[in-house]
């Protein structure tokens, strides 16, 4: 009887999980390059109170045990890396990646980060920017007297610019973007401000040029929408609110019966 009320608090406890990461999700369907996450559970131990296979007779054995389970836990949550849609800017210095791979940046600590968010701007120096100030990386920084307006870059990574002093009809080249992948992504580290670290799990970093050996190309003037598909999340929302529900009845219905039996008289 005891048993039954472990085992529901723990559903109770699991589905609790499966909410909060549905909430997150949710929150940030709006976020540029977010990966939604997903909640996977595993079962608890189990008591073993009959072996499969103990001898029953001289002759015969049982062909089935018996077992109880323990209830539930959190086993992981997984980031899913599939593809967002992707959302037309005409912004100059916003950019996409239409397929595998990362962008590189540099914390103001000077350690590394990787980020999906292609809202790059352009600093007082120059400098290709995320919107908190990290670095792109490789340095991508604009001559003087540039035009904002002229920025391009290609599906390869090459940015090219306009400097009506150096030459006013033809672009030059001033840098060419790189993208990294893993050979495990979900093992990466989110760490907020739509970064994610380097983890033992994830491997490390594997540099490339946009558009070559797997890697994806660069789609200037998009920016990535998060892979939240909400009708799906909704539903999760239900269908993990209705376990809630269940489980919580078995322990009422535990607590009923021990209440039974608590009241019984000689």
């Amino acid at each position: 009887m005891v048993r039954s009320l472990w085992t529901g608090a723990s559903g109770m406890i699991g589905q609790q999980a499966q909410v909060d990461v549905i909430s997150n999700n949710l929150a940030n369907v709006n976020t540029h390059g977010f990966k939604k996450q997903r909640v996977e559970f595993k079962d608890l131990i189990y008591q073993t109170l009959r072996v499969a296979g103990t001898p029953a007779t001289e002759n015969t054995v049982v062909p089935v045990g018996v077992q109880m389970g323990h209830g539930v836990r959190l086993a992981a949550t997984q980031r899913v890396f599939s593809q967002g849609s992707l959302q037309q800017t005409d912004v100059p210095t916003d950019m996409a990646i239409a397929g595998d791979g990362f962008f590189r940046v540099q914390m103001f600590d000077g350690s590394w980060a990787y980020t999906r968010n292609g809202t790059f701007k352009v600093d007082s120096d120059g400098r290709m920017v995320t919107s908190n100030g990290f670095w792109l990386l490789p340095d991508i920084i604009m001559p003087e007297g540039f035009l904002p307006e002229s920025i391009s870059i290609s599906r390869d990574g090459r940015v090219t610019v306009r400097v009506p002093d150096i030459d006013p009809t033809e672009s030059i080249e001033v840098g060419r973007i790189e993208l990294y992948r893993f050979p495990n992504p979900v093992g990466l580290m989110a760490v907020g401000d739509n970064l994610f670290r380097v983890s033992a799990a994830s491997g490390d970093p594997i540099p490339g040029v946009p558009g070559f050996d797997g890697m994806g190309t660069i789609q200037n003037r998009f920016l990535e929408m998060s892979n939240v598909a909400v009708v799906q999340e909704m539903v999760n929302l239900i269908v993990a609110q209705r376990a809630y529900e269940f489980n919580s009845r078995t322990i009422q219905t535990s607590d009923s019966m021990l209440g039974t039996a608590t009241a019984l008289r000689r």
